[in-house]
């Protein structure tokens, strides 16, 4: 090796730590500016701004715009190799957009008119360096979560605390001034906003009469990201744009999406995206059609209309923009189509992502086998194939079960009742539609006072019940019903073995389903004895009902929730994070795991029964 080439390695290994220490530094300066950014944005559109703070905000925008730049601009000159190697394409897009914002500094402005004065034009605009600033804003921020998984930091803990944040992010975003008519409570803001993180739908006040158009535009944007789930956008957000994460981390946010393998986290989280983003479209297109020109709105109103509920259903949140929910005068009459497509949006949401997946595998599967038949080109194999899993045999099964059996329930008991005076079409539509939303959309199409006792306590069970695991649904999950079921039944038979369907279910998932029910009946007595306790006046079905709906992220009311003290209002926002977060999630959090022992102590019985 020649003598300037050691030179120039020894130099390299003793700058190196220094090199990286001073890298390390700036991105927390980073992240401290994107959250400033992000913070100035927000005040920017949530209050009515004085020429001085204009001044003052835009200061701050060019602050944040030249560490963005110095940051960038480090990392190419001083780790040029790491950065080419972590960068995917859309990371490099990034960064030539924000170096094109240097254009107009560099360039004065072209006198003649024409292209390249629209394309100069473009890059001095406010809308553009604003656009390219919050991307990478989230872009530093979503890393910085994703690197902290990394730190051997309980994931449980993580998740809960992100959700946790948003809440309170949400929270003050719905008390800005621009956001409401006549102002909001911090506890009723703190009770709104996490009933939508927690895709919930209960609500301590009158929504179309205490939000404006930008207050409904941040409960929708809370809905989605409490719907999809805060570690699934942050994930998507940091290995889409940079893809080179550590190992850790892929394996922590694998089993956060519940994915394969390692090679299919990134189709595991596009496949997420993708069907919440398709299936929302599609719902959105649909209730349109299927309102249009009925309910006294113009076209902007419509749409705005079919995109909220379509978000809405799908999520699984409940919340509507009409007064009186979806028992509103101008949904009765007339709108069966329209409580049919929100009950399948619901039943898609609840479902689970992993039974989306695969039930799009077995649909393709199907096509190919019919174009291969049609066109004659192969010859169709005719062995049998396992197209679909344990899981997904199961969530069908137990999700039409439920759904069939709870419309023929309140068909039964609220056709002289909650649905008296309406056609036999639409008493089947509404017992169709109330028997979907208790898993757990919380939509209303009549007065839950009008139902009998029988019809409320039949809702309280598909409420504690939900929807799928992995999905937008809350409840102990029809997977975690199913099992205990199963388990029940083996007991009863005097089996040693949990089978269905020619498997034999595992240990563990046995254990965390009793788990699931155990903690769940815990949480529900302790919450009810406390409300009974906060609020003596009221009746205790209402409370338990109350009580239920908050734990299982339904939303569904005996018009309780506006009567409930401060104290009551926050028993029930601790429900909805628990309910929506995870009963064994929180647990998991909280509780220091004990590590696995390599002896066994001799086994016992204890008498049961």
């Amino acid at each position: 090796m020649k003598l300037y080439h050691k030179y120039f390695l020894y130099q390299n290994k003793l700058l190196q730590p220094y090199i990286r220490s001073f890298l390390a530094a700036t991105a927390v300066i980073t992240y401290v500016a994107s959250i400033a950014f992000l913070c100035a944005l927000i005040y920017q559109y949530g209050f009515e701004l004085t020429p001085e703070t204009a001044d003052k905000l835009n200061t701050l925008y060019k602050a944040v715009w030249i560490v963005f730049l110095a940051d960038m601009s480090l990392h190419w000159l001083l780790e040029y190799a790491d950065t080419r190697k972590k960068y995917r394409k859309l990371a490099w897009v990034l960064s030539i957009l924000l170096y094109l914002t240097l254009v107009p500094v560099i360039f004065h402005r072209p006198e003649d008119n024409g292209s390249i004065l629209m394309f100069w034009e473009i890059l001095h605009s406010k809308l553009y360096h604003v656009v390219v600033l919050s991307v990478l804003s989230l872009l530093q921020l979503s890393n910085g979560l994703v690197r902290l998984l990394g730190k051997r930091t309980n994931p449980s803990l993580i998740l809960a605390v992100s959700f946790f944040i948003i809440i309170l992010v949400g929270t003050g975003l719905l008390m800005l001034p621009r956001c409401t008519i006549s102002g909001i409570s911090w506890v009723d803001s703190l009770f709104i906003s996490t009933s939508a993180v927690c895709v919930t739908g209960l609500t301590s006040v009158d929504l179309t009469t205490t939000f404006t158009t930008e207050g409904f535009v941040v409960i929708l944007l809370l809905i989605q990201i409490g719907g999809l789930g805060v570690m699934t956008l942050t994930s998507f957000f940091a290995l889409f744009f940079m893809g080179n994460t550590s190992l850790y981390n892929q394996l922590v946010v694998r089993d956060m999406v519940n994915s394969k393998s390692l090679g299919s986290l990134l189709s595991t989280l596009l496949y997420t995206l993708g069907f919440t983003l398709v299936i929302e479209t599609m719902g959105m297109i649909t209730i349109w059609l299927s309102i249009h020109g009925t309910m006294d709105m113009n076209l902007e109103e419509e749409l705005a209309f079919a995109v909220f509920h379509s978000i809405s259903a799908f999520c699984n949140a409940g919340f509507s923009t009409l007064p009186g929910n979806l028992g509103n005068p101008l949904m009765m009459n007339n709108h069966n189509l329209f409580y049919v497509l929100i009950s399948i949006l619901v039943i898609l949401g609840g479902i689970g992502f992993p039974i989306l997946v695969n039930l799009k595998e077995i649909i393709f599967y199907r096509l190919k086998r019919m174009t291969q038949f049609l066109l004659r080109k192969n010859k169709v194999s005719a062995k049998s194939v396992q197209l679909y899993n344990l899981n997904t045999r199961i969530v069908v099964t137990m999700t039409f079960l439920l759904l069939a059996a709870g419309t023929l329930i309140l068909l039964a008991f609220e056709w002289n009742h909650a649905f008296v005076g309406m056609s036999i079409a639409e008493k089947c539509t509404h017992a169709f539609f109330n028997a979907a939303c208790p898993r757990t959309a919380g939509f209303s199409s009549v007065d839950f006072s009008l139902f009998g006792i029988q019809s409320i306590l039949i809702y309280i069970l598909l409420m504690w019940i939900g929807g799928g695991a992995q999905s937008t649904a809350g409840g102990i999950k029809v997977n975690a019903f199913a099992v205990v079921i199963l388990n029940l039944a083996a007991v009863i038979r005097g089996s040693q073995r949990v089978e269905v369907h020619g498997r034999e279910l595992a240990h563990d998932s046995i254990r965390r389903s009793n788990g699931t029910v155990v903690m769940s009946l815990i949480i529900l007595f302790v919450s009810i004895f406390l409300l009974s306790w906060l609020e003596p006046t009221l009746p205790l079905l209402s409370l338990t009902f109350e009580a239920v709906s908050a734990l299982s992220t339904v939303g569904s009311s005996l018009n309780l929730t506006p009567l409930l003290q401060e104290s009551s209002k926050l028993v029930i926002v601790v429900l909805m994070f628990v309910g929506r977060v995870g009963l064994i999630t929180m647990m998991l959090g909280i509780v220091k795991q004990k590590k696995n022992t390599k002896y066994k102590y001799p086994s016992d019985n204890i008498i049961i029964n």
